[in-house]
């Protein structure tokens, strides 16, 4: 398949790469594999030299969407898929991939079941950023922090700007399809347990993805998120206004404060939507 290129970010995943780099050459032997060495201490060149693939090395660890961007800059196939280098994603699951991908789609997701969740914890908040995305887009998205996903390259490339260094990638990447109106689907996999250690922390990426809540939000359709918030100043403003002129007879400061708070959220949702469209209409110029 020459029109394929597998692109995997790897830091410090040689232990895995060993057995995985063997496996996707020989189920994809005309495909172009391209490991983005993020920085690795490892010995990640030796087994990409030793399985002839190619390499591209940042000088340091740049993070994983930076790795995928370079991954995708560098690509000559027509389909991409981006995988995992540390051993989660088997490749009997590319296959599947890339026959939902034909079907018509611009982008196919690999969608974990719960038993692919590295903790508890990580499995409520992931379902609640798949609920939270779903009502965003208006379509349910069953895995929005997926690594495994083939895209139609000439598309992904278009969003390459608006793609972070960080792992966020994946939402970024979800949001900006369905925000641009290209298809995409899911299919279900089974992640298995990593090899080696994750680069996930807690405590810091706890409150990235929270930050992520917001991202989704203002990435598809900001008014979507400040709208309602909006309304609930505004509303509780008013309820107040009432409460304060039947009681007091008066208009106080707490309820000019709410509903100067309500205007001012929408306002700044407005200029977010405007934003929002001229970033994808930069995309398509």
């Amino acid at each position: 398949m020459t029109n394929l290129t597998l692109i995997l970010p790897a830091k410090n995943e040689a232990a895995s790469l060993v057995t995985l780099l063997p496996a996707l050459r020989q189920q994809y032997q005309d495909a172009e594999i391209i490991v983005v060495n993020d920085g690795s201490t490892d010995d990640t060149s030796a087994v990409c030299a030793e399985n002839k693939v190619t390499e591209i090395r940042h000088p340091y660890s740049m993070g994983n969407g930076a790795a995928i961007k370079s991954g995708a800059r560098a690509a000559t196939g027509e389909v991409l898929i981006f995988m995992d280098a540390d051993g989660q994603h088997a490749v009997e699951d590319l296959a599947r991939l890339l026959q939902k991908l034909d079907e018509g789609y611009d982008m196919v997701v690999g969608a974990r079941d719960t038993g692919s969740q590295a903790s508890t914890g990580r499995l409520l908040a992931n379902t609640f950023y798949n609920r939270f995305s779903s009502m965003m887009v208006g379509h349910k998205i069953e895995d929005l922090t997926s690594g495994l996903r083939a895209v139609r390259a000439e598309k992904f490339k278009e969003f390459l700007y608006l793609l972070p260094n960080g792992f966020s990638y994946p939402t970024t990447s979800t949001m900006a399809f369905f925000r641009a109106g290209y298809a995409v689907a899911y299919i279900p996999i089974q992640a298995a347990k990593r090899e080696g250690k994750s680069h996930i922390k807690p405590l810091k990426d706890g409150i990235r993805f929270l930050l992520i809540i917001f991202k989704i939000g203002t990435l598809y359709s900001p008014l979507k998120l400040f709208l309602p918030i909006s309304l609930a100043f505004f509303l509780t403003g008013i309820g107040y206004y009432l409460y304060t002129f039947i009681t007091l007879s008066r208009f106080t400061n707490m309820s000019a404060l709410m509903l100067t708070t309500s205007m001012v959220i929408f306002l700044i949702g407005l200029v977010s939507e405007q934003i929002t469209s001229l970033h994808y209409q930069k995309s398509n110029d």
